[in-house]
């Protein structure tokens, strides 16, 4: 018992710390390492969503006091995204564990291969920044809108904060600067997280024992994370996010898969 614990404070460290270099509530970096160390599929999947809260905030101050929070975007995407999540948890009632593991490995995968083979801030190219609040166009706050509505009702299917989907989305279909992306979503994570946990707890999906002791290992280094985001340099900042949700997303989906007797 005392391993099973230490795995979890283990996961707990590792959560925090990359979820504030990462702009994620780390929902998504909790449910494979959790997976791995043998906490069972509904658990893994919801345990970390309350966890990640106090962590995700202290984070967002950090990202706040950088002046890289953009206000237009978290309000919007609290306001449309927060009931859609409501939705998404709701239906996790009619799923099993394993299709929403297996989901959420693939899409941790895609996305970390496409800031690795593709990044958009890199050393010899400038980045092209968003327009500011004032200059933005119907279509792109449409965007912004079907953003939220979308990885909303995901984020409630996958017990997640929807840190791995906002940073991604805001920027590269948003175009905003890779450190801009990670606060904002941050920022929204910590609202995303909220409606799911009530309804997870509900459900009886959480086991709050578990969710203790990640977020004793979590909270911590949340903070140290940010400040290195903040003070690293975009491209490095860029690949290294690629690589580790790629690695991440790669050993997760062969746990899943072995586990679930698909290969």
């Amino acid at each position: 018992m005392i391993w099973h614990y230490a795995a979890v404070l283990a996961s707990g460290i590792t959560v925090g710390f990359l979820g504030g270099l990462f702009g994620k509530g780390g929902s998504a970096i909790a449910t494979p390492l959790l997976s791995l160390a043998g906490i069972p599929g509904f658990i893994a999947v919801a345990a970390p969503l309350p966890a990640t809260v106090p962590g995700t905030f202290i984070a967002t101050v950090q990202y706040r006091k950088a002046m890289l929070l953009d206000k237009q975007i978290v309000q919007w995407s609290i306001a449309f995204g927060v009931p859609a999540t409501i939705v998404g948890s709701y239906v996790t009632r009619f799923t099993g564990s394993a299709p929403l593991l297996i989901i959420t490995g693939v899409m941790i995968l895609m996305f970390g291969a496409s800031f690795l083979f593709f990044p958009k801030e890199t050393h010899n190219k400038p980045v092209v920044y968003a327009e500011t609040p004032e200059q933005r166009s119907l279509f792109w706050k449409c965007k912004l809108v079907l953003i939220s509505v979308g990885i909303g009702l995901i984020s409630g299917l996958l017990a997640n904060s929807g840190g791995f989907l906002l940073a991604p989305t805001y920027a590269r279909i948003l175009n905003q600067p890779i450190k801009k992306a990670f606060a904002c979503s941050l920022a929204v994570s910590i609202f995303l997280a909220i409606p799911g946990t009530i309804v997870h707890a509900y459900l009886g999906h959480i086991d709050w024992s578990v969710t203790a002791v990640l977020a004793l290992g979590s909270v911590p280094c949340s903070s140290l994370g940010a400040r290195v985001a903040i003070k690293a340099n975009a491209g490095r900042l860029e690949r290294w996010y690629g690589l580790a949700l790629t690695i991440l997303g790669v050993f997760f989906l062969f746990s899943v898969c072995t586990k679930s007797g698909l290969i």
